[in-house]
This record gives C-alpha cells, structure tokens and sequence, in this order.
C-alpha cells in the first residue's frame, strides 16, 4: 500500500522515492511489524486468556503439566501481523506475494481448525487428514508458483554451474520440502521459546539470501541463480519482526503459546522462502535443528518397533535432554545459538561456489 502510494507522491515530494528501495522496505516492515506486535500483543494476550486455552498435552514430561490451561494461538497474532505489514510494504502487483500469503493462511487455518478441536473436543484432526490437507495447500501453492513463472531448477551448494532442471518433478519435490519444514517446525515447537528462537535467525537468513537472489547483478556475481525474489524478502523481514514481538511473550516462562496455527504456518514460509529463492538445499543446513528434531521422532518410532527399546528418553530431542536435568531455558538458548551458527553456515556457503 505504502509503495504504491509513494509511486504517486514521489513526484511532489523527493523523498518518497525511498520507499522504492527493497532494503529501506525489508528493514522497515521489520520495523513495524515488532511495533504492531508490542502494540496489539497485549490485548491479544487477554483474548487468549478467555477464548484459547490449550488443554492437557500428551508426551510430554510431568514438569509440563503446570502448562495445562494456557493460552495459545500465538500464531494467529503472528500472521495478522505479518499480513498487515505484507500490505503495507510490498509491492502488491508481485504473483509471488499473494501465493506466499496464500501458503500462510492456508497452513495457518489448517493449525486454526487443529487448535480449535483440541481446545473444544480435547483431541486434533487425525494425522491422515492433516498430512493430505497439508499435501493439498503446499501443491496448490507449488503450482500456482510454476504458473507465475518460478523455475523449476535446482541449485546445488557448493556447484554454481550444477542446476540440474526437475521438470514437472519439481511438485512432489517442493511439496516434500514445504510438508517437511512445516511439520519439523511443529515437533520442535515443545517448549516456552524453542521454536521461534529457532525460526528468527532463520527467517532473516533467508531474507538476507532472498533479496540477493533478487538483485540481478548480486546474484550474477555470487554465482547463484536469479529469481526474482526480492518481494520475499520484505514479507520475510515481516517473519522477523513479528515473531521477536511474539517472543517477547512467548520466553521462558511463556504467557502464552504458538499453537499449530503458528508452528505449520510459520514452518511452510520458511520453506516457501527458500524455494522462491532458488536455495531449498540449504535449508536442511540453516534448519539443522529442526531436522534433528523431526529425526529424532522419526528414530524413536523405528526403534521402539523394531527393536523393542526407544532410543532416546523421550521424543522429540528436546524432551530427552530435559529429562536428562537439563533446564528448559537452558535448551531453548543452546538451541537458538546452534540455529545461529548454522545459519551463519549457510550464508557462507554462498560464497564457497
């Protein structure tokens, strides 16, 4: 909304050309989104606390039951925000924008409709109905995307001439990547924190990486491919700026928490970040920490069935290591500097071609 005004009033006034420039958007709808988030977190904190309390949670340690009754859908205020300031700031005559809000709202009502029935009827969707819900938004997503013209190339880290093309196989490959991420961001949202200290540094990498990818003479000269993703990095700053705000709230020991409708949602952007950007392939380096957690259910099913014995004390990782005596804040900071260190990887390998 603001760069289509300021398309209008750049001409009576020199200093709206600015708002044309992606970095002065990116860094602004950052901005504004951590100020709608102090702003509105409060009285959406009081809402919760009437219409959205969780219910007893399953597999979890014994220490988690004083969690029972809290408030949660904390992701409704992340996307509310993040939709807002996606107005504000993008560009909005940009494909790429309205698909990548159209994958946030479809994960985020999808996690709506699984928070509610938890609330309400003390039990989710079946898994069945979720995953197949899950496979339907992100192919829609996918295709919608091929339609706009997104390439269905690979960009292999490391390989800057390797750019093998998928062809129509670029669906179930990009649908894996979206499902995935969207899931693994889920398990590893399991205490006050931990997934989106995690998602943050995430979120801004991907960010800083698409908005190289979409300056063509940046991206010419890191020897990674151009696509036209600079729009994305604006609704990526967004990510940033509303889930530090949800953080403020959401630290040990949280007052209220994320949900499904912010794990799913938030997970599914993450990735949609990286395909848009031609670098899904790094995001199993800069998400370490939640493909260890997703791994670590993964281990624990197979073992405790063909093996007869679990693997770790309890799954996902992150309950293993509280129940090994570590203090919960304490595994929510090591993680997040691990996610850090990770992503800090990932950027370098941008360079390493």
């Amino acid at each position: 909304m603001l760069y289509h005004l300021s398309q209008i009033l750049k001409s009576y006034w020199i200093l709206f050309n600015v708002v044309h420039y992606v970095s002065f958007r990116a860094m602004a709808a950052l901005l504004t989104a951590l100020f709608c988030s102090f702003l509105f977190g409060r009285f959406f904190l009081e809402f919760s606390q009437k219409f959205f309390r969780s219910k007893a949670r399953e597999w979890t340690p014994e220490t988690h039951k004083s969690k029972d009754n809290m408030p949660t859908m904390g992701g409704l205020l992340i996307l509310s925000v993040v939709l807002f300031n996606s107005f504000l700031w993008c560009n909005l005559t940009k494909p790429s924008v309205w698909i990548f809000l159209f994958c946030l709202i479809g994960f985020g009502a999808l996690g709506f409709w699984d928070d509610w029935c938890k609330i309400r009827r003390h039990k989710g969707i079946s898994a069945r109905s979720k995953f197949w819900l899950q496979v339907s938004i992100a192919s829609l997503t996918v295709i919608f995307l091929m339609v706009s013209g997104l390439s269905t190339t690979v960009s292999f880290p490391f390989f800057k001439w390797f750019n093998p093309n998928l062809g129509w196989l670029f669906i179930p490959w990009a649908v894996f990547i979206i499902v995935g991420c969207s899931n693994a961001v889920n398990l590893t949202d399991g205490l006050d924190g931990l997934a989106i200290t995690s998602l943050i540094p995430n979120f801004a990498t991907f960010s800083l990486i698409c908005y190289l990818a979409g300056n063509f003479k940046v991206a010419h000269y890191l020897h990674i491919p151009f696509a036209h993703s600079a729009e994305i990095a604006i609704i990526g700053a967004t990510l940033v700026g509303a889930s530090i705000g949800f953080l403020w709230y959401n630290t040990y020991p949280a007052q209220i928490f994320m949900g499904d409708i912010g794990s799913l949602a938030l997970g599914s952007g993450l990735a949609l970040m990286a395909l848009i950007s031609k670098q899904e392939l790094l995001l199993p380096l800069s998400g370490g920490l939640f493909v260890v957690e997703a791994l670590s259910v993964i281990l624990q099913v197979l073992s405790y069935k063909f093996l007869g014995k679990r693997m770790f004390k309890m799954a996902p990782i992150h309950h293993h290591f509280e129940l090994m005596g570590w203090q919960e804040s304490k595994i929510t900071v090591r993680f997040g500097i691990i996610s850090l260190i990770l992503c800090l990887c990932a950027l370098m390998t941008l360079k390493l071609r």
